[in-house]
């Protein structure tokens, strides 16, 4: 079965791409999704953050997302160690999703499908590239969270002409959803006739 890669900055629109996959009976395994849940259910991955981060990583709701952030997005070997500690049982639970699928292709949307090397198992890669100002309003307006925080997350993403190299497609966030979605049309008949 063949992957096709989605990614995109913080706030630029993947999602809704992802969204549009599924209208159409792809499946799409959402890595970030995926990864929170993992961090609530792996004990392997509970027994590590706290080792790492302390026992305050746990609250008895769950994990105490809010402190990690706050970790990680701050100091990059913080975040080096978180990442490397979910990202292989994300991996894992990737490879056991996958063998479920009956389809010719799944999508794998990742906001750091190129930082994690994760797009070198991929068929093909779609990036979401949207306007940083933009982008920023949007996860402002989203998550509730200050400027300050979304650019603390965005500087720990590669920069849009770094993924746009090394993408196969390219999707343009900047002129409305009917513009977006014209363009997630004509990728997704190009994969499909990339595919067959």
């Amino acid at each position: 079965m063949k992957i096709i890669g989605l990614t995109g900055g913080i706030g630029s629109g993947k999602s809704t791409v992802a969204k549009w996959f599924e209208e159409k009976e792809i499946p799409v395994y959402n890595s970030d999704l995926e990864a929170r849940r993992l961090m609530n259910e792996s004990a392997e991955i509970r027994r590590r953050l706290i080792e790492r981060f302390g026992e305050e990583t746990y609250q008895p709701s769950g994990l105490n997302r809010a402190r990690l952030a706050a970790l990680a997005f701050k100091n990059p070997a913080e975040l080096k160690d978180l990442n490397e500690i979910v990202h292989p049982v994300v991996f894992n639970d990737f490879r056991i999703w996958i063998k479920k699928q009956n389809t010719k292709f799944v999508v794998k949307e990742a906001a750091i499908l190129f930082e994690s090397g994760s797009y070198q198992d991929c068929d093909g890669v779609i990036s979401v590239i949207a306007d940083e100002k933009t982008r920023i309003e949007r996860v402002m307006q989203r998550d509730r969270i200050s400027k300050e925080q979304v650019l603390e997350r965005i500087k720990n993403q590669w920069a849009d002409a770094r993924k746009v190299e090394l993408s196969d497609w390219v999707l343009y966030n900047n002129s409305g959803l009917d513009e977006l979605r014209k363009q997630f049309e004509t990728v997704y008949r190009q994969i499909l006739i990339k595919l067959s």
